[in-house]
């Protein structure tokens, strides 16, 4: 189920309709529906990436300025005509991260965020 639907849902039941209502209409259990709304806050707050369907609890702000630098970066290099190798935006990727891991205080959050960071299939 993605945000967006998520965040439908969770605006149509703020106007009053009902968790059965819901399901019916989106064709989901109203447990699925429970756990969205119980998951308001969190759903709420976030601002994925497009299409994205899974929200990650150890991803942070960092995680969404290390992208968006990320994005510029590979967009210089493209408009520039360099060629861009998986290997080479991670490396890239890695660098961006521990540049701005170093401008942030680290907390043990920030710990745990960087070993998920690390652990992600291919970047490592």
């Amino acid at each position: 189920m993605s945000i967006e639907l998520k965040r439908e849902i969770l605006e149509k039941h703020e106007q009053g309709v009902r968790v059965v209502d819901l399901s019916r209409q989106y064709g989901r259990s109203t447990s699925m529906i429970c756990s969205v709304l119980k998951r308001k806050e969190s759903i709420k707050s976030v601002t994925p990436a497009k299409g994205l369907t899974i929200i990650s609890k150890l991803r942070t702000t960092l995680h969404e300025n290390m992208e968006k630098l990320l994005m510029v970066w590979v967009t210089e290099k493209q408009l520039q005509g360099d060629t861009l190798t998986q290997t080479i935006i991670c490396e890239k990727a890695r660098a961006i991260y521990g540049d701005l891991l170093k401008q942030t205080p680290q907390t043990s959050i920030d710990e745990a965020s960087e070993e998920s960071f690390k652990s992600q299939p291919g970047l490592v």
